[in-house]
């Protein structure tokens, strides 16, 4: 009787990125800065790679402006989200141990039509849309965590 031998284990691979829910006001309110990207596109928050040396807080500072083509500034974290996903490293299957630090970024200057090459599109968005744009659970959850730390900015 033959039987299935045991599919091997990937090997796993910690996988730190750090972004954020960059806000400006407008006349109607709160607008939040979303991006599309992939193909069927989904709208998420703007976010990368930790790169080395850099901290989680340059990081999501310089993945802000470039995807979305603002300047802002960082005002606090938000929370860090985990989660796996299998995926390719190079020429290798692996499964991806992923930390997203998520901070408070306030709007200074810049142009959000000026986003880079990987996004579909970058567009400010009420608020209270933008939790029902995201495509993923734990990013309407930080946009829901933001919103009462926006109000009392008074930035």
């Amino acid at each position: 009787m033959e039987t299935d031998a045991p599919k091997p284990k990937l090997p796993i691979v910690d996988q730190v990125s750090s972004g954020g829910v960059a806000f400006k006001r407008s006349e109607t309110g709160v607008d939040i800065a979303l991006i599309s990207v992939g193909k069927p596109a989904r709208w998420q928050l703007p976010k990368g790679i930790v790169d080395p040396g850099e901290t989680p807080e340059v990081t999501a500072v310089r993945e802000v402006e470039e995807e979305t083509g603002i300047k802002c500034k960082l005002l606090q974290k938000l929370d860090t989200i985990e989660y796996w996903y299998v995926g390719d490293k190079g020429q290798q299957r692996v499964r991806f141990h992923k930390f997203v630090h998520f901070f408070l970024l306030a709007y200074t200057s810049g142009d959000i039509g000026k986003h880079d090459w990987e996004v579909n599109e970058a567009r400010w968005v009420a608020i209270n849309k933008a939790e029902q744009m995201l495509a993923f659970k734990s990013e309407k959850q930080m946009v829901a965590k933001a919103a009462p730390f926006i109000s009392d900015t008074g930035q």
